[in-house]
């Protein structure tokens, strides 16, 4: 790729991002209520969304037997790293030390 299309690659992304921030300001003046519908989305899809990710985390993770350590699947260094996450979050009830102290126990256990 030279550097004439590097150029025109970063601006048009760089004017899709615009477009997608600035669109919500033009549907949904400040004047006007809130839809309905926009207040449902914005009060259930971060949990839904937070869902899809553990649910994708895992899905190779074979937590039916955590007992046996040689089971096909079964890796210990995930298990520990989702226990430290959902202690982290009983504690803390916050979705960036949840989300950073997790990343952070799985990257270390993941370098031993």
């Amino acid at each position: 790729m030279t550097t004439e299309q590097q150029i025109i690659t970063i601006a048009l992304m760089a004017l899709c991002v615009m477009f997608t921030r600035f669109v919500a300001f033009i549907a949904f003046p400040s004047e006007r209520h809130t839809p309905r519908f926009v207040k449902f989305l914005g009060k259930w899809l971060p949990g839904a969304v937070f869902g899809m990710l553990v649910v994708y985390c895992l899905k190779d993770t074979n937590v039916l037997f955590p007992l046996r350590w040689q089971a096909e699947g079964f890796d210990w260094r995930t298990m520990f790293s989702v226990a430290a996450t959902v202690a982290l979050h009983l504690w803390r009830k916050s979705f960036f030390v949840t989300m950073a102290g997790g990343a952070a126990v799985y990257m270390l256990l993941s370098h031993l």
